[in-house]
């Protein structure tokens, strides 16, 4: 115990303290919003699909026929992360936090193929699971690239008999800036590096699912929360528009989400009209374009009503935000087929039951293979206690 961050602290030429060790996720501290990637309000002017019918659709007759027909969504798209404060260490005078985490990624599904067969059982398609620390970029005293001096970091670091014997191995050493901006702190700096690491592992296993062929018009895929990924100083899929063709067939499905931050044409908040959704009714699609925050992609948006709203806790709760890419120039022009919006949220009904009723207090938004892929995820972390003392 304590040897890796010695280690570190001797080849960083710095100094540790042995200060407290926690997983942020289980204390009370800062709250950082990642889910949320608008921080501007969405004007509901411009319809992203063909039929600009401003009133709600309702979709219970499609629901019960695609019943009948085969699932569009095959796959399903979860990412984890649990983030540790492991030390603090000093460089030129100053204290830095030392931040680690584990990150996992899984694609699950619900057939399988084997030997020409295919079998109606949920599983695992594709995971990244490993863990990650996370120093200040002045831990760098060497003056070289970042990339080179901390890849170089991490490799010796997993070459300590400590961590060998832990049977645990680091896959990168991040690094975080210290210039601050507003209310920003070093430890928020910190986990918003172990969080762009684990959306890029999401935008990897995207990719990897396309190049395999897995997706199609037949198969979709789900990924849990939204798709607005901001773009980002590294990483091999850093921006979005290069590679949004990969979303082709892809929807995000937000449980969360800021109501107040649509608005109507009157520029009047229409978080009333969401809460107020009927049952299995959606919203008008509508068009949103971030700009350069998210690699000027545009994007579909509306919202799904899944279960009647005097069954749950909020007007919120049984809601759901839908995202979809808007991949080609016609698609942005004159937006998506209404018929393709109404089957992909027919479906969506349909996959709201089973639920996870009294495993997981977000019940009412959770669909169920998503809920069983989050599972899956966590199921891949060490306990806190051991990650912990690995350090």
């Amino acid at each position: 115990m304590g040897q890796i961050l010695q280690y570190i602290a001797k080849q960083t030429e710095g100094q540790t303290f042995k200060s407290f060790k926690y997983c942020y996720d289980n204390i009370s501290t800062p709250h950082i919003d990642y889910d949320e990637a608008e921080k501007s309000y969405v004007n509901l002017k411009d319809y992203a699909e063909d039929n600009h019918n401003p009133n709600s659709r309702d979709l219970t007759e499609l629901a019960k026929r695609t019943m009948a027909c085969p699932p569009l969504f095959k796959f399903f798209l979860d990412g984890s992360r649990k983030v540790y404060k492991v030390d603090d260490i000093e460089y030129s005078q100053k204290v830095y936090p030392v931040v680690s985490g584990q990150i996992s990624v899984a694609v699950c599904g619900r057939e399988m193929q084997k030997d020409g067969v295919t079998f109606k059982s949920f599983h695992h398609v594709d995971e990244e699971s490993y863990s990650v620390l996370c120093l200040p970029v002045v831990a760098n005293s060497e003056g070289v690239d970042n990339a080179v001096y901390f890849n170089n970091l991490c490799a010796k670091i997993n070459a300590q008999p400590a961590l060998i014997n832990s049977a645990i191995e680091l896959r990168n050493v991040l690094w975080y800036f210290t210039k601050l901006e507003g209310k920003e702190t070093l430890e928020q700096k910190g986990i918003a590096r172990v969080q762009d690491e684990m959306v890029e592992c999401e935008k990897k296993i995207v990719a990897r699912m396309m190049n395999k062929h897995l997706l199609s018009q037949d198969a979709y895929l789900i990924k849990d929360g939204s798709i607005q990924y901001k773009s980002v100083k590294t990483g091999d899929y850093r921006e979005l528009a290069k590679i949004k063709n990969n979303y082709r067939h892809v929807v995000g499905v937000s449980k969360h989400f800021n109501p107040n931050l649509m608005k109507d044409k009157r520029e009047r908040s229409s978080a009333a009209a969401i809460a107020r959704l009927p049952l299995y009714h959606r919203t008008p699609a509508f068009l949103w374009s971030p700009g350069e925050r998210v690699g000027n992609v545009t994007f579909a948006i509306w919202y799904l009503r899944l279960r009647e709203p005097e069954f749950t806790d909020t007007p919120y709760s049984g809601v759901i935000k839908v995202e979809k890419i808007l991949v080609t120039n016609e698609e942005i022009e004159n937006g998506l087929s209404s018929d393709e919006i109404d089957l992909i949220s027919a479906n969506l009904i349909n996959e709201r039951n089973p639920v996870c009723y009294g495993n997981d207090a977000r019940w009412a938004n959770h669909l169920y293979p998503v809920y069983m892929t989050e599972c899956y995820c966590k199921s891949r972390f060490q306990s806190d206690y051991y990650f912990l003392n690995i350090f």
